[in-house]
């Protein structure tokens, strides 16, 4: 049986550049990261982070539900609302038996979590929150989803760490080829931006230590790259298959042309140094999508930054693509949002594909001496991009690559 084609016909953001999709656009085209001091941070190894600014979420969230929604549901729902809008689908109107909503997370309500265990600890149950497991279970932001959207369909969350964005992606995909859906709401989100976090990933040695301006530490494949810098936020997306968007008159924002997974069952932490299970990935996206590598035009890279990551990377874009297709990586602006990251690239990445626009590497001069790949610095660079593929590599080993064409 053929595959239908899947398109992507709406997209909501919030991240720390931007608290929608325009906003988060023009934010990671100008290349300078938002990274700042949290107060909240006070007396951590790492006391800074890009933190979403500038919103009153339980305002814009509205109604009476907020109080038991954690950072990370809260960022889901907005971001859901504004994909939805940008469907031109009304949930008031459809069929809510034929949505699906998958919405990955990687750490989910940790915060939350902390947050109800110190409070235990100190001044006893009475100090705890009647919602407190509301506040930290990671299928929250589905349910919180389907119950606005009235979605009755699937409700599934993935998580395979870093990866969890466009695993979701991948999930819905499977879910509208096979019928058991009419529209998807898939994405991811995230927020960990707490002590207990921070804490742990400065004492594992993946996070870059503070030395100078914050904003200048995440330098992804640059020589002196330090470590990750910590983000927050969510992206996600509304897919329907292609023949349904034309025949309601939508014009989609881009097909997702294929997906490819796979894990390297070698560390929780670091990539197979090889790279070769990370590159099965790439090619069954590749494949899954029927394009020959001299087909993609761009690549966003995972680029975290760190030193084993960027390295073992840099080194499968250089086989993968030895056409040298340019190269950009937005965790060097948004820093690392962990669960959300591979949505909100591959957002970026369909944001690429209609503007002709490929957003700079903040803070990176020129790639390592060693690393054989074309990243674009300083400046945004205009390219016609019909076709590009999102990288995403996760703790556990978790790869996982789509593959997004201009319709």
């Amino acid at each position: 049986m053929n595959k239908p084609a899947i398109a992507v016909t709406g997209l909501g953001m919030i991240t720390p550049v931007g608290n929608d999709t325009d906003t988060t656009w023009d934010g990671v085209c100008a290349g300078v990261s938002p990274a700042r001091t949290v107060p909240e941070l006070e007396g951590c190894a790492v006391d800074f982070a890009c933190t979403v600014s500038g919103i009153d979420l339980d305002a814009a969230v509205g109604g009476r539900t907020a109080f038991r929604m954690g950072k990370y549901v809260k960022f889901a729902v907005l971001a859901a609302r504004e994909a939805v809008a940008d469907a031109g689908l009304d949930p008031a109107g459809w069929d809510g038996t034929r949505v699906a909503v998958v919405v990955g997370t990687s750490s989910g309500g940790s915060a939350g979590l902390t947050e109800q265990a110190v409070a235990l600890d100190r001044r006893g149950p009475a100090a705890t929150s009647p919602a407190g497991i509301l506040l930290t279970i990671p299928n929250m932001p589905a349910a919180e989803i389907a119950i606005q959207m009235r979605a009755t369909g699937p409700s599934l969350a993935p998580c395979t760490a870093c990866s969890s964005g466009v695993t979701a992606l991948s999930v819905a995909r499977d879910l509208l080829a096979t019928g058991q859906c009419d529209i998807a709401i898939a994405g991811a989100t995230e927020s960990i931006v707490f002590p207990v976090a921070m804490t742990g990933f400065a004492r594992s040695g993946a996070a870059a230590l503070r030395d100078g301006d914050p904003s200048r530490l995440c330098r992804p494949f640059a020589a002196d790259r330090a470590g990750l810098v910590m983000g927050e936020g969510a992206a996600i997306m509304v897919l329907e298959r292609a023949e349904d968007a034309r025949a309601r008159g939508t014009t989609p924002r881009a097909l997702l042309a294929g997906t490819g997974a796979t894990t390297d069952a070698h560390h929780p932490t670091s990539p197979h140094p090889s790279g070769t299970i990370a590159r099965a990935a790439v090619d069954a996206a590749l494949r899954d999508a029927g394009w020959r590598a001299e087909d993609v035009d761009h690549v966003n890279a995972h680029g975290t930054s760190t030193a084993l990551n960027d390295a073992t990377e840099a080194a499968l874009i250089s086989r993968a693509y030895p056409h040298r297709p340019p190269v950009t990586a937005p965790k060097g602006v948004l820093g690392h949002c962990m669960g959300a990251a591979g949505a909100i690239e591959a957002g970026l990445t369909i944001l690429t594909l209609q503007h002709g626009v490929v957003p700079p590497i903040a803070n990176l001069d020129a790639p390592a001496p060693e690393f054989d790949i074309d990243c674009v610095t300083k400046l945004p660079l205009r390219l016609p991009v019909r076709r590009a593929v999102s990288h995403s590599f996760g703790f556990g080993g978790h790869n996982a690559v789509v593959a997004l064409q201009r319709p």
